[in-house]
């Protein structure tokens, strides 16, 4: 069979069966995770992704899972092929950290797992997680103060955590001596390499009802599918250069704002993004990996596409990301990395401020600004065992163009869950003593964006070292087309006594009955918020997600006391405020 036949036209039943068989895959390896994972951040935070990718190393599908991860797949296989080349074998499993040599951050290990059919490499099954613990010099190794990639943990390039089927007992004893929790790292290694395994079986079943030849053939023109879907949709885009920049607050060491500046070129069918005018590498661990700026490309330009085209390499061959080496997004050794997951946010909010511009009807205000990270780590005072809490908050989306922004919900880059306050208090040594929405913190639209979250953490242990990592205290997240930007981000240390602003990037420790509140900042608005439907305003306030004070401020909107809005005093508040503009 020709790659010409491989085409949906040529036999479309076969290569929808083979397509979805993919798609099927890599969401079953999703489930198996989630089934099999120790830690709760793998097994209920959902930081984690799979995928399948050919022999050459392309992603073929990936799932539902945590879409920053899994643009950076294709370097980090690349390191993997040049590191072992012809030297992998049936029964090998490959795994791999360092950002410096096609990884993230230390955190998010990549497991590969060679298959072969007939004695021949015919692809891989991934796994990508993120493990609660590296070592190094915080619990959790993520914290923002980190100043060199020495500093964050056991730094794994790739290595064979398998070799022909047995375990290396060398690697996995660096684990155990390396890590404050091997139990639950060791634990998620393991429920990635079964779901590697599970996901072998099921993708040799493809090799063997069709054949290799076929089902490389059916690859091609599936990759090549994808390709012209999106390339199809690109030329229907207006050419030209649009530039945005945004912000981020600082790096824990300065207040300085760290700009993100993303410049887009349409021409014909093709994207090229180029992040000249970001900021030098900087001193915190807000750097990141080209790869993973890559991801966070590709992922902003998947957002704003209307086709179905399928989830594989061929979206990347439409798209050309570049960053400056010695850039914080593109940085040299030794430059720390740990945090980046907030700068790959801001990339995105970046992105898609520039693809406003081009198509604003397929765009949101900006949200949250990404998750907030709280990691408590200590020990228990009755077994004197370790404990790590990584809590990833997640929160709202902006406004979009005939909708209000969602909050409560996972960022668009994340595909993430909120850890449940009864999992927190059962697990760990802390009481969450507020979980809820933050009243007016939208930005204000004719559509409005999604309110973040308050959450208030309490320990009970008798001390912990404490990081925090958060961000829009300072860069509020941008409205689009007249809408307002969100609240900023709040975070204060032991409100209830000796109340302390603290930063949004923070490492100390603190005691038995402290206390953290995290005010998160809402997502922007869309629209004039004075052609908001004063309908609207009033379930709002009435559901309590504004107050009566911002109805009137911000909407322009009087609300009787029982929460109806006064038509003709709504009206002529309105039409002062539009006189003021001018």
């Amino acid at each position: 069979m020709t790659k010409s036949d491989a085409s949906p036209f040529a036999d479309p039943i076969t290569f929808a069966v083979i397509k979805n068989a993919f798609d099927t895959i890599v969401d079953e390896m999703a489930y198996n995770v989630m089934r099999t994972a120790r830690s709760h951040i793998v097994r209920e935070v959902l930081d984690y992704s799979t995928t399948l990718c050919d022999r050459q190393g392309r992603i073929v599908a990936q799932a539902k899972t945590v879409a920053l991860h899994l643009g950076a797949v294709p370097d980090a296989i690349e390191a993997v092929q040049a590191a072992y080349g012809d030297d992998l074998h049936p029964g090998d499993v490959v795994i791999m950290n360092d950002p410096y040599e096609g990884g993230m951050h230390l955190p998010d290990i990549f497991m590969f797992k060679p298959v072969f059919f007939d004695g021949a490499l015919q692809g891989f099954t991934v796994v990508v997680a993120h493990h609660c613990d590296m070592g190094g010099r915080v619990p959790g190794s993520n914290a923002s103060d980190s100043t060199e990639i020495f500093q964050e943990g056991f730094r794994v390039p790739p290595l064979k955590l398998y070799e022909r089927g047995e375990p290396n007992k060398t690697l996995f004893r660096l684990f155990e001596k390396n890590v404050r929790v091997p139990d639950l790292v060791i634990g998620d290694l393991l429920s990635q390499y079964a779901t590697c395994r599970m996901g072998e079986r099921q993708y040799l079943r493809l090799f063997e009802r069709y054949g290799a030849a076929t089902v490389e053939s059916y690859i091609e023109g599936l990759l090549d599918y994808a390709e012209t879907m999106t390339r199809r949709e690109i030329e229907a885009w207006p050419d030209g250069t649009y530039s945005f920049t945004d912000h981020i607050d600082g790096d824990g060491f300065s207040d300085e704002p760290i700009p993100i500046k993303a410049t887009i070129t349409v021409e014909g069918g093709h994207l090229g993004v180029d992040f000249e005018g970001s900021a030098p590498q900087v001193k915190g661990a807000i750097n990141s990996t080209l790869s993973f700026v890559k991801s966070a490309s590709y992922l902003s330009v998947r957002c704003v596409m209307d086709s179905d085209a399928p989830n594989n390499a061929g979206v990347f061959r439409c798209i050309d990301v570049k960053a400056p080496l010695g850039s914080m997004l593109n940085p040299r050794l030794p430059a720390a990395v740990a945090a980046r997951a907030l700068t790959g946010y801001r990339i995105v909010d970046t992105m898609l401020g520039a693809l406003a511009q081009i198509v604003p009807a397929k765009v949101m205000a900006a949200g949250e600004g990404g998750n907030t990270v709280v990691c408590l780590g200590g020990y228990d005072k009755a077994t004197g065992e370790p404990f790590i809490l990584v809590d990833m908050i997640n929160g709202a989306w902006g406004g979009r163009v005939d909708q209000d922004g969602i909050e409560g919900v996972t960022n668009p880059a994340q595909n993430m869950s909120n850890l449940p306050v009864e999992t927190l208090e059962a697990r760990y040594p802390v009481r969450i003593e507020e979980f809820g929405y933050r009243q007016d913190s939208c930005g204000a639209g004719k559509w409005r964006g999604g309110l973040g979250l308050t959450r208030t953490y309490r320990l009970l242990a008798p001390e912990a070292m404490l990081q925090l990592r958060s961000d829009r205290t300072a860069h509020a997240p941008y409205g689009l087309f007249g809408g307002e930007p969100g609240a900023l981000t709040v975070n204060i240390l032991n409100p209830d006594r000796n109340a302390e602003a603290v930063p949004g990037k923070l490492t100390r420790n603190i005691e038995a009955g402290d206390s953290l509140c995290h005010h998160q900042a809402g997502g922007g608005g869309y629209g004039d918020p004075l052609e908001r439907d004063p309908a609207l305003v009033a379930i709002d306030a009435l559901d309590e997600k504004i107050s009566r004070d911002f109805a009137r401020a911000r909407h322009g909107v009087v609300l009787s006391d029982n929460f109806m809005p006064d038509t003709a005093a709504t009206a002529a508040l309105r039409a002062g405020m539009r006189a003021q503009r001018t």
